[in-house]
């Protein structure tokens, strides 16, 4: 069991958080009618309700939902948790295109200091608390245990410095760590999301990951806004395929610590 994480000591800024939920989840290669990933369920309680307790618990202003594959569950499921007041949904009509889509259906949500997430990570309250508190306006939850493959999305350094953040990076560099897939922006930096999605969606691009919208945005900040929090050691699985499915209720659920009273 890792060591808690010392918690800064300064006031948390009201901040909003934003989430992809829009996707059919279809690397899960699951039966058609499979629900959507955020209404998993580990311990009774679906994805969508641990991010709600969790973000309430660390004192998110609200929720902004991007729906699009069986909206209407995920709808029911707000409505059943009595989470209407707390979690709002925004139609990603051609979320089906990839999740870029999702994003670019949510551009208008960009507006001011964020809390960008994928909704498909099971995860430790502490790791979020991490990151809330890491002190940087704009910053990356990684993990330096990098699981093996391709798929993991991997924040690159050099001398210290986040030089390339992709799955398939391209940048000279010493070390790397893997984006847990929550990642705080400031208002400086969403202000600039709709313009570098922009040119992709209009040329209809769908060979792109979501991410490479914040690599075009690091490489044109000289390498000065972002920063990491380091949630090494803390449980988490991002769930994307059959195996990361069955590790999240075998491993990851057992060690998650229940939030406190």
């Amino acid at each position: 069991m890792p060591e808690p994480i010392a918690i800064a000591a300064y006031r948390r800024p009201a901040i909003k958080a934003v989430m992809l939920a829009a996707g059919i989840g279809a690397r899960l290669k699951k039966a058609a009618g499979f629900p959507p990933k955020i209404l998993l369920r580990f311990g009774g309680k679906t994805l969508l309700q641990r991010h709600v307790e969790i973000l309430r618990h660390l004192g998110i202003g609200e929720l902004v939902l991007g729906v699009g594959y069986q909206a209407h569950n995920i709808r029911r499921e707000i409505a059943d948790l009595g989470a209407g007041d707390f979690v709002r949904t925004v139609d990603c009509p051609e979320h089906a295109k990839g999740a870029p889509y999702t994003m670019w259906g949510l551009r208008a949500e960009f507006n001011g200091p964020v809390l960008f997430m994928d909704g498909d990570v099971l995860y430790d309250h502490r790791l979020m608390a991490a990151l809330l508190d890491c002190g940087h306006q704009t910053c990356f939850a990684m993990d330096r245990k990098v699981r093996p493959g391709d798929d993991p999305v991997k924040i690159c350094f050099r001398d210290g410095r986040i030089v390339d953040f992709h799955k398939q990076p391209t940048a000279l560099h010493d070390d790397f760590a893997e984006w847990v897939g929550f990642l705080r922006l400031s208002a400086e930096v969403t202000s600039q999301i709709e313009a570098a999605l922009r040119p992709y969606i209009e040329a209809g691009r769908t060979d792109i990951i979501y991410e490479q919208v914040f690599r075009d945005i690091l490489h044109g900040s000289a390498h000065g806004t972002f920063d990491t929090a380091d949630i090494t050691g803390l449980p988490w699985t991002e769930i994307d395929f059959p195996h990361d499915l069955e590790f999240a209720r075998a491993t990851i659920f057992p060690a998650l610590l229940p939030l406190p009273e």
